[in-house]
């Protein structure tokens, strides 16, 4: 169990149970029911531009290292003894259920091992059963691979055409501009301004996700894999591209628009912060490359990436500053993970608000962008509440408690 049962919750428990073990069972029953490579429902989903609600808030959920396998035969790892015999990755989808239905997220976006490869044995029908619950909701979300996403029965470009054909999923394969590029899932989403505002046809924020890769394939170079050069001359070319398009006509701005990166791996710069200058816990090392690559550089020298989010160290969970662009871990989601028997699975949440203009009280430009954790305990309980980043010329970036 996620937390202990109740007996006031008892009802609700076993309806969200049903819930789960019903979805769960159509998903591995018919392997093909949720995906179609050229889908309409995903000609839809991509077509479909984003923007911010008519309440100026867009709200992330970020789901790290569901490690699915096969359903409620997967036993759980490092829980209590005592809650073994009854969890299984049925646990994670609920938890899934649960974020969905208290956050209400415009996005979900999902940063790799989101199967465990080694364990699921049909990777279609295992990857259909981890995003069935953001599938059912038909909210919008994105997926990036990590490092055990390939090592079931489909290939790392397998898995990524699998999910990019899925429903209400913004994946994609990799650009299309881009004729050279490393990896599967490198790709942008572009957030417009609130519907009948100055800013609807602007992107006023933008998010990009990279294949971090699974791990080296040069002989000399031991350990994971890594952002390759030509991820970064994309990622290079796109935030130009976006940049230039804010600030030009209409309603032309004086700086980029504020963007945020997800992939799986941590770069090397995370070992830069010890507990003076983050905020969260650090209870493992950090699992980056073995080479630095360069991208935080990269990201530093554009100019308009002002966070970036990964998983793949479940035990970590901080947010530290670097040269203006946080780095944050979203810390360990699904329970067939390694995690900490006693210390919660946990997803981030991140929500952008827009500022209010002078012009009739119409909406503009990205006033601030906020983050917090949500605990799987009985209360689902948020902490770690922080602003990451505040518009310049409200003052200085900032990073504070807030409240939610």
């Amino acid at each position: 169990m996620p937390y202990p049962s109740l007996s006031s919750s008892s009802r609700k428990m076993v309806v969200a149970t049903a819930v789960v073990v019903l979805l769960l069972t159509l998903c591995f029953d018919v392997s093909s029911a949720a995906t179609s490579s050229t889908s309409t429902a995903y000609r839809k989903a991509t077509e479909k531009q984003l923007r911010f609600r008519g309440n100026g808030e867009f709200k992330i959920l970020q789901v790290a290292d569901m490690h699915y396998a096969d359903g409620k035969s997967t036993p759980c790892q490092d829980v209590y003894p005592s809650q073994l015999p009854s969890c299984s990755d049925l646990n994670t989808t609920a938890f899934v259920l649960r974020l969905i239905k208290a956050e209400k997220p415009d996005l979900i976006v999902f940063t790799g091992d989101n199967i465990f490869g080694f364990d699921a044995t049909d990777a279609e029908k295992s990857l259909n059963a981890a995003f069935a619950a953001a599938i059912a909701s038909k909210l919008p979300w994105a997926a990036v691979l990590g490092n055990h996403d390939q090592e079931s029965t489909l290939s790392r470009e397998g898995v990524m055409k699998h999910i990019v054909g899925m429903e209400h999923t913004l994946s994609q394969l990799n650009p299309s501009e881009a004729h050279v590029i490393d990896g599967f899932g490198n790709y942008n989403i572009e957030i417009g301004g609130v519907e009948g505002s100055l800013f609807q046809n602007k992107s006023v924020f933008n998010l990009y996700f990279l294949d971090s890769g699974d791990y080296s394939t040069v002989p000399a170079i031991p350990g994971y894999g890594w952002i390759k050069p030509s991820q970064q001359v994309w990622f290079q070319r796109t935030s130009m591209k976006l940049r230039k398009a804010y600030m030009s006509k209409p309603q032309p701005q004086k700086a980029a628009a504020p963007g945020l990166a997800y992939f799986h791996i941590p770069l090397p710069e995370f070992s830069s912060f010890n507990s003076s200058n983050y905020k969260g816990v650090k209870q493992e090392g950090i699992s980056s490359a073995s080479v630095n690559s360069g991208f935080f550089t990269t990201m530093v020298e554009a100019g308009d990436v002002k966070a970036l989010f990964t998983g793949h160290d479940h035990l970590n969970d901080f947010c530290g500053e670097l040269s203006g662009i946080n780095m944050c871990y979203a810390g360990g989601f699904g329970y067939h993970a390694y995690g900490k028997a006693g210390w919660s699975r946990r997803a981030r949440v991140v929500v952008a608000n827009l500022e209010k203009t002078d012009k009739g009280g119409n909406w503009g430009a990205v006033k601030s962008i906020k983050t917090w954790k949500r605990l799987d305990d009985q209360h689902l309980t948020a902490i770690d509440a922080q602003v990451l980043w505040t518009k310049p010329s409200t003052g200085l970036l900032a990073l504070k408690v807030i409240r939610i």
